[in-house]
């Protein structure tokens, strides 16, 4: 038997549960004393900024805030916090929302700590110095960013999102608590929900997978599978909202140590290029991704439709793989997730015209090669003009 090492990180401190963003002040005062909050505008909206700065301050740490508008992160939204950081002295940073605040702390810090550029960090382990503290406060069920090595930005000089991954940006503390996702309108639970779908199924299938992401993986498949449907019809419902935010949790932590695949290398150049949120694209690919690559992986499909909930039970291993692409393309179906970029408002000329250019840029990404199917550029650009 030939064994394999495995780099597996977790952050340090994970708190999950109801309620459990009432913990943040005392998770903050034993990390800093002076804290950056980075935000978006939906949550300040909706009261969560000053509900958290308050529990901060109680604790006697100062709070500098800054809100960002709610596009995916680029270089000027870190930069804009990069400032902040600096001139006031702060030693740590909370990140409060989606997968664009906390990314974009985590670049903060990158910056704060390594200085440079953050085109200077893109790729893997470029990051020299740990980012200063942060504690990590998602309020969507998606990115899993709070415990992941990884960070996205968008450079708008050259329309690429920069995947910059490091153990020394992981989070100190990720406080998960499932209330702050209700607020959560069923579109953005769809696509929030699919992206965190996708990362447990990428993680499963990844070149670069082990028992440890394996367990992760594929216990988020199952428990994401079973109520993101409920999730998205009924979101007040806290079982289903609580549920999700674990299998978020869990495919976060699988995909941070075995990374994902096609589906991400390909939606990125979607969302830089033409704006559309992360877990859009993510979810608009993932059916089409995920039928070219069965073939490489027949064993793992065949079992991710077990864990769907489909009856294999005496098939081939092929038509047992296949229910699996189905049960993904029915899961999409049944979320309304939008089957083509047309669907998406993006003009079609326009995307024609791009696929070369978003080829190059997935698979320079990294992420395609770590697929269990090869994919070449045009491979790639096939499965672009699939969803056309």
């Amino acid at each position: 038997m030939t064994w394999k090492s495995y780099d597996v990180r977790f952050p340090p401190g994970i708190v999950y549960g109801l309620q459990a963003s009432s913990l943040v002040g005392m998770e903050a005062a034993k990390l800093g004393r002076k804290a950056l909050l980075v935000a978006g505008n939906v949550v300040k909206n909706l009261g969560y900024v000053d509900v958290i700065k308050d529990r901060v301050k109680s604790e006697g740490v100062e709070v500098i805030t800054y809100i960002k508008d709610d596009r995916e992160p680029t270089v000027e939204h870190v930069e804009a916090g990069l400032k902040l950081f600096s001139d006031n002295g702060c030693d740590l940073i909370i990140a409060l929302g989606g997968g664009s605040a906390i990314d974009t702390a985590k670049a903060i810090g990158i910056l704060a700590t390594n200085g440079g550029t953050l085109s200077d960090y893109m790729g893997m382990y470029k990051v020299k110095k740990p980012i200063p503290p942060l504690v990590a406060i998602p309020t969507t069920s998606g990115t899993g960013s709070e415990v992941t090595r990884f960070t996205v930005i968008t450079n708008p000089a050259n329309n690429v999102k920069m995947l910059i991954g490091s153990p020394l940006i992981i989070p100190s503390v990720a406080i998960d608590d499932p209330e702050l996702t209700i607020t959560m309108p069923p579109k953005i639970t769809a696509a929030t929900g699919i992206d965190a779908f996708t990362h447990a199924i990428e993680a499963y299938i990844s070149k670069r997978s082990h028992p440890l992401s394996d367990t992760l993986a594929r216990s988020a498949i199952r428990r994401i599978a079973r109520y993101i449907r409920r999730a998205w019809a009924v979101p007040e419902d806290i079982e289903a909202r609580s549920q999700m935010m674990l299998g978020s949790l869990e495919a976060g932590l699988a995909f941070s140590n075995s990374s994902v695949t096609i589906v991400h290398g390909m939606s990125r150049p979607i969302g830089a290029i033409f704006g559309v949120p992360h877990g859009i694209s993510n979810a608009l690919l993932l059916p089409t991704c995920m039928e070219f690559c069965m073939v490489g992986s027949l064993e793992k499909f065949a079992d991710i439709a077990e864990l769907m909930g489909e009856d294999v039970k005496g098939l081939p291993l092929w038509k047992a793989a296949e229910k699996a692409v189905e049960a993904i393309r029915r899961l999409c179906e049944d979320l309304q997730i939008p089957k083509t970029v047309t669907g998406l408002g993006i003009d079609k000329e326009r995307f024609m015209e791009v696929i070369p250019k978003m080829a190059e840029d997935a698979l320079a990404s990294g992420s395609p090669a770590n697929a269990p199917r090869v994919a070449t550029k045009e491979d790639i650009m096939e499965l672009y003009r699939r969803v056309i």
